[in-house]
């Protein structure tokens, strides 16, 4: 089988293209590395079924000669990470609009079939208590930046749909929980890498807002599989599937976890929104995966605990020294981080 990956030097996708080519695939790598890193797939360099190629998804002309030579397309490519689509808004619309149309229209046009990777921020500010595919899309203002990724992305969903009722196309999509796991790094905001690295290194662990806000997190050794399951079953085509984590947990309790787990001296601040953002900035209280569709379809059941994907990302970020990749927050000063007690801690 021969499978590209846009996107495969990320995090996710680094791993994916580990877990086909130990299924025996041919993989081709499409990454503007942009958020992605070579460091990410060098373990692999010496695979000749291997390779990868430096380029964007908005070349058109690029991504159909490669989509026209492979079986099955990755689409994991966007921009990605709450700081970096709040600050550069419009390069993350035209990432992820454009590029993924680009995606597909290759995929229709060599008749290959497509595994489009969307994301949990499609439900907004959707608190239910399981969101299911078909829950309720809750976004705000178009005018707030915090909501264009889920705005793109749902687009992103029905243009492949589009594709879908009117050609055909074999799509199947995927909606990622909060994926965490080695080689991830917080530079994007990515909330446990960056608890973790300020951690290891003895400092302030930074919670934003009031940290009574829920995540479930998930295993990439426990979502690439199901990606892949996924992506070669026909049941899937057309449809939106959920992939997150079965435990829910307050980001404080996040924080006060990797304290004790890592034996860190580092205390925990809160940190107001408007400080590690922008004024007006909007966060979901509470995001929870109904993963029924995902176990009815591929057997999807999430393994790995909150404890064991901490001390993974702590153990990776100690071996490859990214301890330092953590999201650099325009904070004035000290004085004006609330410290959080263990009363406080223990009520979240």
């Amino acid at each position: 089988m021969r499978s590209a990956i846009t996107g495969g030097a990320g995090f996710i996708g680094s791993h994916l293209a580990e877990h086909l080519l130990s299924l025996g695939d041919e993989v081709v790598v499409l990454d503007d590395f942009s958020t992605g890193s070579r460091g990410n797939l060098a373990h692999l360099e010496g695979d000749r079924r291997l390779r990868v190629i430096h380029g964007s998804v908005l070349d058109r002309g690029l991504v159909e000669r490669i989509v026209g030579a492979t079986d099955r397309v990755y689409h994991l490519a966007a921009a990605v990470g709450v700081k970096l689509i709040v600050e550069h808004p419009l390069r993350s619309l035209r990432t992820n609009i454009h590029g993924t149309e680009n995606v597909i229209h290759a995929v229709f046009e060599s008749g290959s079939s497509l595994l489009l990777a969307s994301t949990s921020e499609i439900y907004g500010k959707n608190t239910s208590d399981a969101l299911s595919e078909d829950a309720d899309r809750v976004l705000g203002s178009p005018l707030r930046s915090r909501w264009t990724y889920a705005a793109a992305k749902g687009i992103d969903e029905s243009i492949a749909h589009g594709y879908v009722v009117e050609h055909g196309t074999r799509i199947a999509i995927v909606r990622l929980f909060n994926t965490v796991g080695p080689r991830q790094t917080g530079r994007y905001g990515m909330v446990v890498p960056n608890l973790v690295h300020q951690a290891l290194r003895g400092e302030p662990l930074t919670v934003f807002g009031d940290g009574r806000q829920t995540r479930c997190f998930s295993y990439v050794g426990d979502v690439v599989p199901a990606m892949v399951r996924l992506a070669e079953s026909p049941a899937a085509v057309g449809r939106a599937v959920n992939l997150g984590g079965a435990a829910e947990v307050s980001i404080l309790d996040l924080a006060t976890r990797i304290v004790e787990l890592l034996e860190s001296p580092s205390e925990i601040r809160l940190v107001p929104y408007e400080i590690a953002y922008a004024p007006g900035y909007e966060d979901m209280r509470r995001r929870v995966p109904d993963n029924s569709l995902a176990r009815e379809l591929v057997g999807f059941e999430p393994s790995t605990t909150l404890d064991e994907i901490i001390l993974r990302v702590a153990a990776s970020a100690l071996r490859h020294g990214t301890a330092d990749q953590t999201m650099a927050l325009a904070v004035p000063g000290p004085d004006l981080l609330e410290p959080v007690s263990s009363a406080a801690i223990g009520a979240a």
